[in-house]
């Protein structure tokens, strides 16, 4: 399979490799995927957590592992892992403002959207994300797709987040297409298990 990349000069070069074989529904991420927003999250997570006093260091590949999840399940994790008993809501709310505060500087990923804005031409679209559904809309719009993506579902309208496969099974319900008829663009492992647990083709999306 030949890999598509782009050089961009302002954001990170996302690398995928588009899939060999036709489906009929098409489901993104948003953060990390079609948005370069992973790096002002992991700003406003070492704000929060250090504001709350936390007394491990969350590094890049602590953040990334667990990509996907909610705040407030990650938190229940780092409180697990590092013996500590940081207050998940509070940490939100500190994390999302800290977030809100840098949403202006996202920039899109522009060979990913480019695949989506094609996608849309012929076939349903969605974003399944575990972001805040308020972020999510608000991202797209600023990376100039939300007028493509008529379905966006995120983790607060189903029981279980990633990696269980409820959020793409719900994307999929909603755009009319069997989960087998799916592929799923991501960058988090969390997110490439449930697209797998969901019976769905994933694309995963590097950089």
């Amino acid at each position: 399979m030949r890999q598509q990349s782009f050089e961009s000069s302002s954001v990170r070069v996302p690398l995928f490799a588009p899939p060999t074989r036709r489906y009929r529904g098409f489901i993104f991420d948003c953060d990390g995927t079609l948005a370069d927003s992973m790096p002002l999250h992991h700003e406003a997570w070492q704000v929060a957590l250090a504001a709350h006093g936390a007394s491990f260091d969350f590094a890049w590949d602590l953040f990334v592992r667990r990509a996907g999840m909610t705040i407030e399940a990650t938190v229940l994790e780092l409180n697990l892992e590092f013996g500590t008993q940081l207050d998940p809501v509070s940490v939100a709310e500190r994390q999302r403002a800290e977030y809100d505060a840098r949403l202006q500087h996202i920039r899109p990923l522009v060979p990913v959207v480019d695949y989506l804005r094609e996608a849309a031409r012929h076939s349903p679209v969605s974003v399944a994300s575990g972001s805040e559904r308020r972020h999510v809309l608000r991202t797209l719009e600023l990376i100039g797709v939300r007028d493509l993506v008529p379905i966006v579902v995120t983790s607060a309208e189903v029981a279980h987040g990633k990696p269980a496969p409820d959020l793409f099974l719900l994307a999929a319900e909603k755009m009319g297409v069997q989960p087998a008829e799916c592929v799923v663009f991501e960058d988090a492992e969390l997110g490439i298990l449930a697209a797998e647990r969901a019976g769905m083709g994933a694309v995963r999306v590097s950089s």
